[in-house]
């Protein structure tokens, strides 16, 4: 643990502890050494802290600190730290506070002027943005989707032309019904990736557009319902105007007396080697020509 002397005088101080996510050894030398040197650990279920306490041989004092009593044990906390002590606070895994408990403690520390310092480690979004094969420059993060089927639909509909690529949890329970809402409201050739499982022996990284991965989950659904997973969305990319050559639209047209749209589209694109989709909104644009 930090023996930097606080800024913060009479008050003790709160850690944000990561723990991993999976794979035990992906705890740091400094996340151990705070657990072991506080004098309490607030964490989400003490029984599922202890299985990691006990196997890096860490013995300490431990409060639960969940969705259900954070209210009421977010005071208390602050008259221990007021009284000087130090406390960590370790969710059941990954970096707390992110769609876990301690929002409320980490304001309360705040406005009570008590020194918070959090400490780097493993959080799932970010673990699978980075492997995800999809832009990381810009995202934002929209933590589980509804369980109710028109709040998530209501939501993902919001975030169809959202630029900034999306993070997402969803449990294993909904995973099927939810990528069929990408499909329907985001679109079924928008790319996705799904990782679950991250850090843990049955580790599983897989992308491909909406349409496809719903299939691929279909094809083996207990594999795939297994763990929770993260979605990785990619951003909305605005397709670019294109005004046909003569050749082009000619092509598209005796395609299109035989054929349906999507074929004659495709089939266009690939004889005159342009955009596919670019020449699809071009088509959908001016279908009554």
């Amino acid at each position: 643990m930090d023996k930097k002397v606080s800024l913060f005088k009479n008050t003790g101080i709160l850690y944000i502890v990561p723990t991993p996510i999976g794979n035990l050894s992906d705890i740091t030398y400094r996340a151990l050494e705070t657990l072991k040197e506080v004098n309490l650990i607030a964490c989400e279920n003490i029984q599922h802290t202890n299985i990691l306490l006990k196997h890096f041989n860490i013995k300490n004092t431990l409060i639960s600190f969940s969705k259900d009593n954070e209210v009421q044990k977010t005071d208390h906390l602050i008259n221990i730290l007021k009284k000087g002590k130090y406390i960590a606070l370790v969710s059941n895994a990954g970096t707390p506070v992110i769609n876990d408990p301690g929002y409320l403690l980490i304001k309360k520390c705040h406005l009570f002027n008590i020194k918070i310092i959090p400490l780097p480690g493993p959080c799932a979004a970010i673990t699978a943005l980075s492997a995800s094969g999809i832009s990381t420059h810009r995202f934002c993060y929209e933590g589980f989707l509804p369980s109710k089927k028109k709040l998530r639909r209501d939501l993902l509909c919001s975030l169809k032309k959202e630029k900034r690529t999306i993070i997402c949890y969803e449990s294993k329970h909904r995973i099927i019904e939810t990528i069929k809402d990408i499909i329907n409201e985001i679109g079924e050739n928008r790319h996705i990736v799904i990782a679950r499982e991250i850090t843990k022996k049955w580790e599983i990284i897989h992308g491909n557009k909406a349409s496809l991965m719903l299939s691929w989950i279909k094809s083996d659904v207990n594999r795939h319902k297994k763990g929770e997973n993260v979605i990785i969305i990619d951003g909305y990319k605005e397709l670019k105007s294109i005004n046909p050559s003569d050749k082009i639209i000619n092509t598209f047209t005796i395609l299109k007396k035989f054929l349906s749209l999507k074929q004659s589209v495709f089939i266009t694109s690939k004889i005159h080697k342009i955009n596919k989709n670019n020449l699809y909104q071009y088509a959908i644009k001016n279908k009554e020509k």
